[in-house]
């Protein structure tokens, strides 16, 4: 059973972090969180919210992740590697346009 606590409970948007909880996150989190890693609970809205937990000596952070946080996190490689030039897209071993149709004749 958990042991109540005395620190202080903030939940802050991911969007709005300070470099000092971004440093914590960064920290506790070096590789990424896993889904094991993230609360989800009803806030006061009764809306769903997922975060991920960071501690001070005197707060608990509550950092509020949401799945397109996640995608824009996994596709961000992706979507920088040539986005100034679409065209050479043709070019890149790395990318993939999967199965061409098939030419009608």
């Amino acid at each position: 059973m958990r042991q109540p606590s005395n620190l202080k409970r903030v939940i802050v948007d991911y969007a709005k972090l300070n470099d000092d909880i971004l440093n914590l996150l960064v920290e506790k989190y070096p590789f990424g969180y896993d889904p094991a890693d993230i609360i989800s609970f009803k806030n006061a809205k009764g809306e769903m919210v997922d975060c991920v937990e960071v501690k001070t000596d005197d707060t608990l952070y509550l950092v509020k992740v949401s799945k397109r946080l996640v995608a824009a996190m996994e596709d961000f490689d992706a979507d920088d590697y040539n986005d100034d030039d679409d065209e050479d897209d043709d070019n890149d071993p790395d990318f993939d346009l999967g199965d061409e149709p098939e030419e009608k004749e």
